[in-house]
């Protein structure tokens, strides 16, 4: 029953709740982005996948302003990622509008992060049960590394909440998130699986374009 119906109540109130305690600084995050980035665009949108392999639009705040050089080609992450999008990133504010995925139904505030789409047919048997449950904002791996967790490692602690999904789990996984946003050492400026995949997923994504 918790997997369903209960577990969805709680995301609606928890992202409600969240919304209501940040809505001062989402406010602020908004006016001092479109400032800093010198845009009117302060939201990124990106697929990744969800539920099922049902794919979905993920909403973060825009870290990186849009310079281009001579030719008018984007210049590199690095250089286009501001002093406002390292802050943001580093307390995790930039994934403040995933509370609309939550409230819209496509994550939860607990479950296995969303990877992009490319990588749907490469997961083996056991690793794409990670989508038999809703991606989260935070969740059982992300407490254990976060995004300095080998990719293997991320995807048995994914399987593993899976299979023990529980209220009294999600509660522990919220306190660690806490205690983890206090202490984060998060990596600020990277691709998606750079540094972390040790199974090959961006050869094997690249080889099937």
């Amino acid at each position: 029953m918790y997997k369903n119906y209960i577990k969805r109540v709680l995301d609606l109130l928890m992202s409600i709740i969240i919304f209501i305690i940040f809505l001062p600084i989402i406010i602020l995050i908004i006016i001092f982005l479109s400032c800093i980035n010198r845009s009117i665009r302060i939201f990124y949108f990106q697929s990744r996948i969800g539920r099922s392999g049902k794919i979905f639009k993920l909403i973060k705040f825009k870290s990186m302003n849009d310079l281009k050089d001579e030719n008018g080609n984007l210049l590199s992450d690095k250089e286009r990622l501001t002093g406002a999008g390292i802050f943001i990133r580093r307390t995790s504010l930039d994934e403040l509008p995933q509370l609309i995925n939550v409230l819209i139904g496509d994550m939860s505030i607990i479950g296995p992060r969303p990877l992009l789409p490319e990588y749907l047919p490469l997961y083996n048997k056991k690793q794409i049960r990670r989508n038999e449950v809703k991606p989260g904002i935070t969740g059982w791996s992300q407490v254990h590394g976060r995004n300095g967790l080998k990719l293997s490692r991320r995807f048995e602690y994914d399987v593993w909440y899976v299979d023990n999904i529980s209220l009294l789990l999600d509660l522990k996984i919220l306190c660690l998130t806490f205690k983890q946003l206090i202490n984060n050492k998060v990596i600020v400026c990277r691709q998606d699986l750079v540094g972390v995949d040790d199974l090959n997923f961006n050869d094997r994504a690249f080889k099937k374009q």
